[in-house]
């Protein structure tokens, strides 16, 4: 026998207002695990490239590091990074007479990978105002769903003149069910804001500190792992 308070039950006795908010509620859902899904394989892509940045650096030249980042397909952000980069740089020296060459080429450079780790950062951030939109509205969506729901049971009562809890169970359990669908979207969607914003803070911090050994490489011309080895066989040298 079908239980006559069971979620199957509740939703055949439910209203449109009731189905209309669960349906909502159901889609926030969606969204979030639809989220959680791309950027998580995007963020892993971007670690897996930039294990790729010491390879960079080994490099004879800039074409060749550019290509050992360009082994994965899509969007890349540290090969976006190398050709902003090498683009600045040969717009300030081909065009003596332009406005650029006024400027500093460190200037110049530095403001180039600046506006790619702005645009690398509005890339990362899609996604995440729904993810803060859902954690913050799933739980007032289920309230009202919750108020409707006492609503439906005050009426219920009303119109049959008697308490009892038959006229009570069905819309007060509506009332319940709809709460407790509210939170269980909100809750994993702040969760999942929480971590995703982590791991973009991190591949963030990533390449700026990329950005910044590019720059003094297009502008100084030497990269910094050959730089740190040089000077260690200066060390090595001065101490024998």
């Amino acid at each position: 026998m079908e239980n006559p308070y069971g979620i199957a039950s509740l939703w055949a006795q439910s209203d449109f207002v009731i189905k209309s908010v669960a349906a909502v509620l159901f889609f926030m859902s969606i969204c979030t695990w639809s989220v959680l899904i791309t950027k998580w394989l995007h963020n892993r892509k971007f670690k897996n490239i930039s294990s790729n940045v010491g390879q960079f650096w080994l490099a004879a030249n800039l074409n060749d590091g550019l290509s050992t980042l360009n082994q994965a397909s899509g969007y890349n952000p540290f090969s976006n990074l190398v050709q902003s980069g090498m683009l600045a740089k040969t717009q300030h020296q081909a065009n003596a007479n332009a406005l650029t060459h006024t400027l500093p080429l460190a200037e110049w450079i530095a403001s180039s990978l600046q506006m790619s780790l702005e645009e690398t950062n509005e890339a990362m951030q899609k996604g995440l105002t729904t993810l803060a939109s859902i954690g913050a509205t799933a739980p007032f969506i289920g309230l009202f769903g919750t108020v409707w729901g006492i609503y439906h049971a005050l009426i219920n009562i009303g119109t049959s003149g008697s308490v009892s809890i038959d006229k009570l169970a069905g819309p007060v359990g509506e009332a319940l069910v709809m709460t407790a669908f509210g939170l269980f979207v909100a809750i994993p969607a702040v969760l999942i804001y929480n971590a995703l914003v982590r791991s973009n803070r991190q591949l963030l911090n990533r390449l700026n500190h990329f950005s910044q050994q590019l720059n003094g490489y297009l502008v100084l011309g030497t990269s910094p792992i050959k730089t740190s080895s040089t000077k260690s066989q200066e060390e090595a040298s001065h101490g024998v």
